[in-house]
């Protein structure tokens, strides 16, 4: 039996408990050392006490975001699929999906580099770029997005194929390795190798060479996983899945990428409209957006170690381990959230002045804005966590009915609301508000479907 094959223990026969944390806790880890090398450049910039390399740098995010968007497509579309071939004991079908997975992430990724290169400067301009920071916006994309994209974009992807057949340390380790990389480099580039003036340069480099690092990783991991017999390892252009599965893979990352996308023009809007109240509210949401994504991620790595369980249970047909697996992974992400909030609520100085040593001021600000953007965090969580749960049922039409919602129905008009009435801090409340609105809808969504599909599953 393959080595892959044998993985099945985690997905049939392991307790909940020990089988969700065996999952999540190296997928939780890597997403926080991930968040947190994204976060290195910006403290080591708020070193100079510059908002124009803060603000600048800040811009890319979304840009960013959406290239980790492109290996949802074929990660997440290709990964839910695989656990699904799985547990109906295909994994010839498995192996036909992953090798069509890689191809497509690395096509669409050069692609979007290639974009970026060509559109750089309107597209910076109409992220809220001025003339002032346009040039460290524009460095930086330039080593992470343009040079970096194909590397980026393949490792996530991946990342998230390994962990669908049950490897999830060997998926956690190659993102965390990835991470440390770029943090031990930062420092190097930016403030020994580069002349002063440089500093976003040398964070762009660094975070280029450690997506390579990653992605050369995860090539030699799967290298040594087809030695041993497992089940991933790449196969011809021309071997094809079955149109069946290439529709299943583009049902669910489709979705997931549309609302990632989404997820990231509220993040453009943000910045957009929060320029417009000066450099300084600019630095400052930046560093708030990076921030508040360490118990996002935290609730993310769970839901991505939960949904190869959920879909690998729901295709055998084994209901009960799916409900206990989706009971547990809530009753961790809710219990994660609350303790974020409580942590964030007390240390929102202290944290915003680590980030901004050098701008007091903006970090007074950035305090504010955190204390209001935390308060959505169980919201933000609970969004996530129904869409992933589609996606493992491969409903990829439930979770983009629900991500289009959260975001072009309540997240964005919300900032437009918001920020007429209430100015930037009805920008940094509309999170919550907007988000209220789409847990409700979540519920009812997903009730819905328990009652009508999940009832004729269980029953067909």
């Amino acid at each position: 039996m393959s080595q892959s094959i044998d993985k099945t223990a985690v997905f049939e026969e392991l307790p909940i408990p020990k089988a969700v944390l065996k999952m999540a806790v190296p997928t939780v880890i890597s997403q926080l050392i991930v968040l947190i090398y994204n976060m290195a450049d910006t403290i080591f910039l708020g070193r100079t006490g510059s908002d124009l390399m803060v603000g600048g740098v800040s811009l890319i995010l979304p840009i960013f975001n959406i290239s980790l968007s492109i290996s949802g497509l074929a990660g997440i579309g290709g990964g839910a699929l695989i656990s699904r071939l799985l547990g109906q004991k295909r994994p010839e079908e498995a192996r036909r999906v992953y090798s069509f997975c890689v191809y497509l992430g690395a096509l669409t990724a050069a692609l979007f580099s290639v974009g970026v290169a060509c559109f750089m400067r309107p597209l910076m301009y109409a992220l809220g770029a001025n003339d002032a920071n346009y040039k460290y916006a524009s460095a930086y994309a330039f080593f992470v997005i343009v040079c970096g994209g194909v590397p980026t974009v393949l490792s996530n992807t991946l990342s998230t194929l390994i962990r669908s057949v049950g490897e999830s340390k060997k998926a956690g380790f190659g993102i965390t390795m990835g991470g440390v990389i770029n943090i031990a480099l930062d420092p190097l580039f930016m403030f020994v190798l580069l002349p002063e003036g440089m500093e976003v340069v040398g964070a762009g480099a660094a975070t280029f060479l450690s997506n390579c690092a990653a992605c050369v990783y995860f090539i030699a991991v799967l290298i040594r996983m087809r030695k041993k017999g497992g089940l991933l390892r790449l196969t011809s252009p021309k071997n094809l899945p079955e149109k069946k599965s290439i529709l299943g893979i583009f049902t669910v990352g489709v979705p997931s990428s549309i609302a990632t996308l989404l997820f990231d023009l509220d993040y453009m809007v943000i910045d957009k409209l929060m320029s417009g109240y000066g450099d300084m509210a600019l630095a400052a949401i930046g560093v708030v957006l990076k921030v508040e994504r360490l118990p996002l991620n935290v609730g993310i790595g769970i839901c991505q170690g939960m949904m190869p369980i959920i879909a690998y249970n729901y295709s055998a047909k084994n209901y009960r381990r799916m409900a206990d697996t989706k009971r547990f992974s809530l009753l961790l992400g809710l219990g994660c959230a609350a303790v974020s909030i409580a942590l964030y609520e007390l240390f929102a100085g202290p944290i915003m002045g680590f980030f901004l040593k050098g701008a007091p001021a903006t970090a007074a600000i950035g305090a504010k804005f955190l204390r209001a953007r935390v308060l959505a965090t169980v919201m933000m969580f609970l969004c996530f966590f129904h869409v992933y749960l589609f996606n493992g049922f491969g409903k990829g039409g439930y979770a983009l009915f629900l991500g289009v919602s959260r975001w072009a129905v309540f997240n964005i008009p919300m900032l437009f609301i918001l920020n007429h009435f209430f100015g930037m801090y009805g920008l940094v409340w509309s999170q919550l508000a907007a988000d209220t609105l789409t847990v409700i809808l979540s519920l009812v969504v997903y009730r819905i479907y328990e009652r009508r599909t999940l009832a004729l599953d269980r029953n067909g």
